[in-house]
C-alpha cells in the first residue's frame, strides 16, 4: 500500500498512475477495497486542527498587562471597600475579555469552511457500476467522471478528456479557465501549469473527463493550505506590542514608586497603616484606569467608522495595523483587476484599433488613431468582430445593473467588443443561423461554426495563432478585398500584442456550400480576417489607490499564479514598482520557479527589491509574507481564493474580498472589503493612521493625569502632609474624565495632511520625545497648581475637605483645557477648528455638570469626601487652568516655528 504514496502523480503516464494505485480503469475499485482504504486514509475531508478549548481560550483574555493593571485596580478599590469603583473597573476587564473572546472564535471558522468547500457529491465507478456518492466517501484509486458544473471532488489524475476546462482562479490566482490534456509532464512543472491534473475545490466549467483519484482530504492541495493556515503564526499588531511594551515598563514603575513612598514614611516616623494607604494612594493615582478601555473603545468606534467606508474588520487591532502598514502584497485576478476578460486591441486589415471600457459592459468605443470609427467601420473589422461573436457558445447576461458571462471568460470578451460596435448576439445569431459546429478542443486549438447567410454558408473560425494561419491562403483589405496573406508580418503583430500581457486569438471564415461542418473545412482555404487581444483590465480605480498608497510611503507588490508577460504589464498600467523619472520602465518581475531556487537569505532580499510575483504557488506566498516580515515591514496581503488564505493568516493583517472572495479566505483575513475595491484599502489605511494619531492623542492626554497625581502624592509623603487628594477621589478623577474628556478624542476627525507622510517605523515607540516631554511637563505643572493651592488653602484656614475639593476640581479643570490642546498634537485647535468634534464639547459640558454634582450635591459629598466651595475658588481654579492651555500652546508654536527655522 506504500505505492499509494507518489510525489509527482503529473509525470507518471495514465497505465502507471492506475498500476500504482493498483485500481482498474474500467472496473474501479471494489467495495471491499473501498473499506480498506476509507480505514487507512479516513474521510476525504480536511480535519481541523485541535483548537484550545473555549474556557482556556477566554483566560487567556486576562493574560495581558494592561489588564493585571486594571485588574490591580480593582483589588485595590475592593481593599478600599469602593464597591462602587470596584464593580465599574472589574465589568470593564470583562467587557474587554468578551470582545476578545468572540473575535478569536470567529477566525477559527477558516477550516471549517474548507470542509464545506470540499463536500459535494460525486460520480464514482466501483464494481464496474457507476454511482452518484457523498464525495466524503472517495478514496485514493477511485475512478471518478467529472463534467461541466461539477466541483472536483478530490485531486486527480485525468486518464481521459474530451475539451475539458477548469477553473482553478481560486486555487492558483489563474484568471481563465485552464484546458486539460492527458499527457505526462515534467517532474518540475508547477501546480498551475499541471494540465493533467484537477484539484480538490475547483469548477469544471466545459467539457467532461474520468479520472483517478491520487489524494483525499488533508492530502490533497486544498488540504496542504489548511495546514498552512493552521500552521501559519498569528502575528500581534504593532499597537498591541507598543501597548504590553508600556504597559509592562508603567507597571515596573507604579511598583517601585509605591514601595519607594512607603519606605520614605517609614523612615519619617509615620505609621505602617497609614503608609500603606498613601501608597496605595500613590499606585491608584498612577495607573491608567481608563487606558486599555480606551484602547478597545477608540478601536471599535474605529470599526464602525471602517464599515461605512467598505471595510468590515474582523479582528480588533486590524483596525490600527493598517495605519503601520509598510507594505502591501496583493493578488491580481478580481482584486487589482476586473476579473472579467476585455478586448483591448484588434489588428484587422493591416491596421490597429483600439477598443474602450473595461469588463463584460457593453460600453465604450472602438478607435482607429484615436477617432471612434462610428457605423462605417472597414469591413474587415466588421468580420472580425462578428466572427468572435458568432463562434462563440457563451453569453452574456445583465443582473441588477451588472454583467456577467455565462461560460468562457474569453468568449464573453468576444461578445462585449462587438457590441461596443453595434453587433448583437441574439440579432446576429437570428440573422445568420448556426448549423453545425466543431467545438474547441486542446488537440485542435480551435473552433469552428457553420451559419446560413443570404449570401451563402459561411464558416468562422476563431483559436491559435499558428493554427489559424495554417489554414489560411489569403487576407483582407480594409474595404474586404482579398490579398495576399503576410504570415510572418502578422505573426509579429501576434507577439507585440502578446508582449503588452495580451492573450491573442486569430479569426479567420471561409464560404462553404454545404450544410455539414467537417474537420477538412477548417484545414486549409480559409481567409484570415483579424486578432483580437484581451487582457483582465486593472481596476480604473486600483489605479489611483496604488499612486495613493505610494505618495503615503507604502510599497504596493503583486503576488499572483497568472503568467509573468501578464502579471508585469497590469503592473506597469497600475503604477505598481514605478520608479519617478523613470515611469516607463516596466517592474522587475520573478515567477515562481525563480523563487523555488533561491535560499532564505536571497528570499529576504528579492522580496523588498522584486514589484512582481508572477506564477506563484499558495507555499511561496507565504514564505514572500514572511520573507518581507523579516526585513521588518509590516505586511498586508490582499487576496480573494482559496490559494490566498495561508498568507492571509500570517501576514500582520489579511483583507480579503468580501464579493468573489471564497469563504476560506474571509475566515482567514483580518478584513474583508464588502465592494471588492483595491480603492477601500486606501481609504481604511488613512482610517488606521487616524485611529493610531487619536491613540496618541488619548495617552498624550490621560497620563499627565495620573503622572500629576502620582508626583502630587509622592510630595505629600516627602514632606509630611495632609495627602491632597483620596484615592476614592483619585478613582472619580481617572474614571469620570476618561470616559467623558478622554474617549471624546476618539471621534476626532483625521487631519489633512495623514496621507502625506510614511507609514510609522514598526520598531519605533508609540510616544516621541517630544510628547514625552509635554506629558513630563503638564505633570510638573499639575503638580506645582494643585499642591501650592492645595498649601496656601491649608494655611488660610480652610477645612480639609474644603482643600480637597478645589484640588479636584483644579486636576479635572487642567485636564479638561489640556483637552483642547490634545486635539491636535502640533497645531492649535483653532486652526483644527473649534467645532470640528462636537463630542469634545458634549463631553466638556458634561464633565462640569458632574462636577457641580461631585461639589455641591450632599450625597456626593457624602461618598466623595467632598464639600462646597467659593466663587472665588471657581475662579482661582479656571485662571490656573487657562494658564496651562496657554502654556502648552506656546510649547506646541515654539517648536512648530522656531525650532524649524532653526533647522
Amino acid at each position: 500500500m506504500e505505492s499509494l504514496i507518489c510525489k509527482h502523480w503529473h509525470h507518471c503516464p495514465a497505465e502507471e498512475v492506475t498500476t500504482l494505485l493498483t485500481t482498474h480503469p474500467h472496473r474501479g475499485l471494489s467495495l471491499f477495497e473501498v473499506k480498506h482504504r476509507l480505514e487507512r486514509f479516513g474521510p476525504n475531508m480536511v480535519t481541523a486542527k485541535k483548537q484550545k478549548g473555549p474556557l482556556i481560550r477566554f483566560l487567556l483574555q486576562f493574560h495581558q498587562p494592561l489588564v493585571y493593571i486594571l485588574l490591580a485596580a480593582a483589588f485595590i478599590t475592593l481593599i478600599l471597600q469602593e464597591w462602587v469603583d470596584s464593580s465599574v473597573i472589574f465589568g470593564v476587564v470583562i467587557v474587554n475579555a468578551i470582545i476578545g473572546f468572540i473575535q478569536e472564535s470567529k477566525a477559527e471558522k477558516a477550516i471549517e469552511s474548507l470542509k464545506q468547500m470540499m463536500t459535494t457529491q460525486a460520480t464514482v465507478l466501483r464494481d464496474g457500476k457507476w454511482m452518484q456518492i457523498d464525495s466524503t466517501l472517495l478514496v485514493p484509486g477511485d475512478i471518478v467522471r467529472i463534467q461541466s458544473g461539477d466541483k472536483v471532488p478530490a485531486d486527480v489524475r485525468l486518464l481521459t478528456c474530451r475539451d475539458l476546462q477548469v477553473d482553478e482562479s481560486a486555487l492558483t490566482g489563474e484568471s481563465v479557465p485552464v484546458m486539460k490534456k492527458i499527457g505526462t509532464l515534467n517532474p518540475d512543472t508547477i501546480l498551475a501549469d499541471r494540465h493533467n491534473m484537477a484539484y480538490a475545490g475547483t469548477l469544471v466549467t466545459y467539457g467532461q473527463a474520468q479520472a483517478v483519484i491520487v489524494a483525499t482530504g488533508d492530502k490533497t492541495e486544498t488540504g496542504r493550505i489548511s495546514e498552512m493556515i493552521a500552521e501559519a503564526a498569528d502575528l500581534s499588531t504593532p499597537l498591541t506590542v507598543k501597548i504590553a511594551s508600556f504597559s509592562k515598563i508603567l507597571l515596573i514603575a507604579i511598583l517601585i514608586l509605591a514601595a519607594l513612598a512607603f519606605g520614605v514614611g517609614l523612615w519619617r516616623g509615620e505609621g505602617i497603616v497609614d503608609m500603606f494607604m498613601a501608597a496605595v494612594a500613590l499606585a491608584v493615582g498612577a495607573i491608567p484606569e481608563g487606558l486599555p478601555a480606551a484602547v478597545t473603545i477608540t478601536l471599535a468606534i474605529g470599526v464602525s467608522r471602517m464599515a461605512k467606508r467598505k471595510a468590515i474588520i474582523r479582528k480588533l487591532p486590524a483596525v490600527e495595523t493598517l495605519g503601520s502598514t509598510t507594505v502591501i502584497c496583493s493578488d491580481k485576478t478580481g482584486t487589482l483587476t476586473e476579473n472579467q476578460m476585455t478586448v483591448r486591441r484588434i489588428f484587422a486589415g493591416n491596421e490597429y484599433f483600439d477598443v474602450q471600457g473595461n469588463g463584460y459592459a457593453p460600453e465604450g468605443e472602438i478607435l482607429s488613431g484615436g477617432a471612434a470609427v462610428g457605423v462605417n467601420m472597414p469591413v474587415v473589422l466588421s468580420e472580425t468582430l462578428l466572427s468572435g461573436l458568432l463562434c462563440n457558445d457563451s453569453r452574456l447576461v445583465e443582473s441588477e445593473g451588472m454583467w456577467r458571462v455565462e461560460g468562457d471568460p474569453t468568449e464573453g470578451a468576444l461578445i462585449t467588443a462587438a457590441a461596443k460596435a453595434g453587433f448583437l448576439h441574439h440579432q446576429a445569431s437570428e440573422k445568420m443561423s448556426r448549423l453545425d459546429v466543431i467545438p474547441f478542443e486542446s488537440e485542435r486549438q480551435f473552433m469552428a461554426t457553420l451559419h446560413k447567410t443570404e449570401a451563402g454558408n459561411i464558416v468562422y473560425l476563431k483559436g491559435a495563432i499558428e493554427k489559424v494561419l495554417d489554414a489560411c491562403s489569403e487576407s483582407l483589405t480594409a474595404d474586404g478585398t482579398p490579398m495576399a496573406l503576410n504570415k510572418q508580418d502578422i505573426f509579429e503583430k501576434s507577439d507585440e500584442l502578446a508582449s503588452n500581457g495580451l492573450r491573442v486569438l486569430a479569426l479567420a471564415r471561409r464560404n462553404v456550400d454545404k450544410d455539414k461542418l467537417d474537420i477538412d473545412d477548417c484545414m486549409s482555404g480559409l481567409t484570415f480576417l483579424g486578432l483580437q487581444g484581451m487582457i483582465d483590465p486593472p481596476r480604473t480605480e486600483a489605479i489611483a489607490a496604488v499612486g495613493v498608497c505610494r505618495k503615503a510611503g507604502i510599497t504596493v507588490k503583486m503576488i499572483t499564479g497568472d503568467h509573468a508577460v501578464t502579471a508585469t504589464e497590469i503592473a506597469l498600467q497600475l503604477g505598481i514598482g514605478r520608479v519617478y523619472g523613470r515611469e516607463h520602465e516596466k517592474p522587475e518581475t520573478l515567477t515562481g520557479k525563480q523563487l523555488e531556487s533561491l535560499s532564505d537569505e536571497e528570499m529576504i532580499e528579492k522580496a523588498g527589491s522584486t514589484s512582481v510575483f508572477a506564477r506563484v504557488a499558495p507555499e511561496q506566498k507565504l514564505r514572500l509574507v514572511e520573507a518581507l516580515q523579516a526585513r521588518n515591514h509590516v505586511v498586508a496581503m490582499t487576496g480573494d481564493g482559496v490559494n490566498d488564505a495561508p498568507a492571509l493568516k500570517q501576514a500582520n493583517i489579511g483583507i480579503a474580498m468580501g464579493i468573489t472572495g471564497t469563504d476560506v479566505s474571509k475566515e482567514a483575513a483580518d478584513m474583508v472589503l464588502t465592494d471588492d475595491n483595491f480603492a477601500s484599502i486606501t481609504a481604511a489605511v488613512e482610517e488606521g493612521r487616524r485611529i493610531f494619531d487619536n491613540l496618541v492623542k488619548f495617552i498624550t492626554w490621560t497620563l499627565p493625569t495620573n503622572g500629576g497625581e502620582g508626583l502630587v502624592i509622592l510630595a505629600a509623603i516627602m514632606a509630611g502632609v495632609a495627602l491632597p487628594i483620596m484615592p476614592v477621589q483619585i478613582l472619580w478623577i481617572n474614571m469620570t474624565t476618561a470616559v467623558l474628556l478622554g474617549l471624546m478624542l476618539a471621534f476626532e476627525p483625521g487631519e489633512k495632511d495623514v496621507m502625506n507622510y510614511p507609514p510609522r517605523k514598526p520598531d519605533s515607540p508609540i510616544l516621541s520625545g517630544i510628547l514625552i516631554g509635554r506629558i513630563l511637563l503638564v505633570s510638573f505643572l499639575m503638580l506645582a497648581a494643585v499642591f501650592s493651592i492645595f498649601n496656601w488653602q491649608k494655611s488660610m484656614g480652610y477645612p480639609l475637605d474644603v482643600a480637597r475639593t478645589v484640588a479636584v476640581n483644579l486636576f479635572i479643570m487642567i485636564e479638561l483645557t489640556y483637552l483642547f490642546n490634545c486635539r491636535s498634537l502640533t497645531s492649535s485647535m483653532f486652526k483644527i477648528g473649534l467645532f470640528s468634534n462636537p463630542w469634545v464639547l458634549v463631553g466638556s459640558g458634561l464633565m462640569i455638570v458632574l462636577q457641580l454634582l461631585f461639589t455641591y450635591a450632599p450625597f456626593m459629598n457624602k461618598v466623595f469626601h467632598s464639600a462646597p466651595i467659593g466663587a472665588n475658588d471657581w475662579f482661582l481654579i479656571i485662571v490656573i487652568a487657562v494658564a496651562v492651555y496657554g502654556i502648552i500652546g506656546l510649547e506646541k508654536w515654539v517648536r512648530l516655528h522656531i525650532l524649524k527655522k532653526a533647522r
